[in-house]
């Protein structure tokens, strides 16, 4: 039993090195997003999210600060990762561009996707947010992540939270997910 754990092991470290290996190796443009890419699919994330939450557009509105992932891939074989790029808009519009990415080991095996919205509800969190060098939720400030039931108004809710998440999946607002260890690094586009 130990030497098929220890195969499998091997085999996914290889497997993810490979993966690793071609990814650098791609040439930058395919990799990521252009300016515009990313702010059009950032309005469809966000149209999305004031469809799928009840006063969503009322709640953003009152917001410091809104960070914007359309489309965040984790994928992994043991050892995984997600990485994504998205746009930090304030009053509306663009005012730069971040990715997101995190590493995580254990038993897994797949990919998904998912979009990512996060809220900044003090001014504080989004002027410590915006002068960071790579912020990792967790450690340089806590993401709530937000849960309520359906037809709840998201305004209904008394949140103190300065930093406030919410996660898209293909079937809608995903629950019981962390940010914990997720890095965000401004990126130029």
């Amino acid at each position: 039993m130990k030497s098929v754990l220890k195969s499998l092991n091997t085999f996914a470290a290889l497997i993810s090195i490979l993966l690793l290996t071609i990814g650098l190796t791609l040439p930058q443009e395919v990799m990521s997003a252009s300016a515009k890419e990313i702010d059009i699919r950032s309005d469809a994330a966000l149209k999305r999210f004031k469809k799928e939450i009840e006063g969503g557009s009322d709640f953003l509105n009152k917001s410091k600060g809104v960070l914007v992932f359309p489309q965040v891939i984790k994928a992994g074989i043991g050892v995984g990762g997600e990485y994504g790029e998205g746009a930090l808009r304030i009053k509306g519009k663009t005012e730069a561009y971040y990715s997101t990415a995190s590493a995580s080991i254990g038993f897994q095996l797949g990919a998904q996707s998912k979009s990512l919205v996060l809220v900044f509800l003090s001014e504080k969190a989004l002027t410590e947010f915006r002068h960071s060098d790579g912020w990792k939720a967790g450690v340089d400030g806590s993401v709530a992540v937000i849960k309520w039931g359906a037809g709840k108004d998201i305004n209904s809710i008394d949140i103190k939270d300065p930093i406030v998440g919410f996660v898209f999946g293909n079937k809608g607002l995903m629950y019981n997910l962390t940010l914990e260890g997720s890095k965000f690094s401004k990126i130029e586009r």
